[in-house]
């Protein structure tokens, strides 16, 4: 892993958020990712987990970056500080859609399209016309029987199994997860992120994952990155650190 090329690196980047005495700042000193690897991000409930998350997702836009550095599709770095420096809203729009796929904790599903049109929504914006990842995808999570179906008509664990499906569908990057199993009970829980795991490893996708559950991801052999809260008289903030 150590030979792979950075797919994420980051340094000095800052978020503020909330306003009055519940503001806080987000700080990332410093992150660097390699393609293929997996990483939980772990931290207590508030600490600005998902905002990290939208942050590496390039929907948020920081207040400050020294450096942020993503791969692309054809294996270029991308300089995603420089596009925030210059307004570049389509080129960030357009990295994001190519680039990162995100799975959030209930789905996220397009509510008014079947599950086999919420899968190949990001390939048809890409212009992507192989169809043998999706089926390959469709197999392995098991989820043929459902593609006729809207998600109102999904459980939740269905639900999820064509979120994931979704999210790596145009074989992205950076895959983002916000804590995609925790309405699920423990046992789905396992099988369901053991089986992304296993997709993810074999697409040789980059993957950051927000949970509450570390010990399953320690487990399962994950990085851990932690948020750590800063006392309030260093300014109220949360620092991440790998």
């Amino acid at each position: 892993m150590n030979d792979a090329p950075v797919a994420l690196d980051l340094h000095h980047i800052e978020r503020r958020r909330g306003d009055g005495p519940d503001n806080f700042t987000i700080e990332i000193p410093s992150f660097v990712v390699r393609q293929g690897e997996c990483l939980a991000l772990t931290g207590p409930s508030g600490s600005g987990k998902s905002t990290m998350l939208d942050l590496l997702g390039l929907i948020l836009r920081p207040d400050r970056a020294e450096t942020f550095v993503l791969r692309d599709r054809e294996g270029q770095a991308v300089d995603i500080a420089a596009l925030w420096r210059g307004n570049r809203d389509n080129a960030l729009a357009a990295v994001r859609a190519s680039s990162i796929g995100y799975v959030l904790q209930t789905g996220g599903l397009l509510p008014f399209l079947p599950a086999r049109d919420n899968i190949y929504l990001s390939r048809t914006l890409l212009r992507m016309d192989d169809h043998d990842l999706v089926d390959q995808l469709v197999h392995r999570l098991r989820i043929s029987h459902l593609l006729r179906k809207m998600p109102r008509a999904l459980s939740i664990g269905e639900r999820q199994r064509v979120a994931i499906a979704r999210a790596l569908a145009h074989r992205p990057i950076l895959l983002l997860a916000d804590e995609p199993t925790a309405a699920l009970d423990p046992a789905h829980a396992v099988e369901v992120t053991e089986l992304m795991l296993e997709l993810i490893a074999e697409m040789k996708i980059t993957a950051i994952i927000v949970t509450h559950d570390w010990e399953l991801l320690r487990t399962l052999g994950l990085r851990q990155v932690k948020a750590v809260p800063l006392a309030r008289e260093q300014g109220g903030a949360t620092r991440f650190e790998c």
